[in-house]
């Protein structure tokens, strides 16, 4: 499973917990720079994470937009291990 991690500029140990849950790749956008605004979600990514707190308001709807229109599941996390591993548990 190939995984899009939005915003946060250091991911710390999330990709290695994440591979836990089977992702075996990990795209990591910072959101700082505006060319990411003009980015498209590559095709291979299965699921995308958003760091809600590291993001602004703009970004956040161009990724749900994007992950609407190629029915991937977009989920709102902090940046924090725990968070996301309880959002993947729900998601099972």
């Amino acid at each position: 499973m190939t995984v899009l991690l939005v915003g946060a500029d250091q991911l710390g140990n999330i990709p290695k917990e994440l591979e836990q849950f089977g992702c075996s790749q990990v795209i990591h956008w910072s959101g700082r720079k505006k060319e990411v605004l003009k980015k498209g979600i590559p095709a291979k990514v299965d699921i995308v994470f958003v760091f809600h707190d590291y993001v602004g308001h703009n970004l956040m709807g161009i990724i749900k937009e994007q992950a609407k229109r190629l029915e991937l599941p977009v989920i709102f996390v902090k940046r924090s291990v725990a968070d996301i591993k309880s959002k993947l548990i729900l998601k099972k």
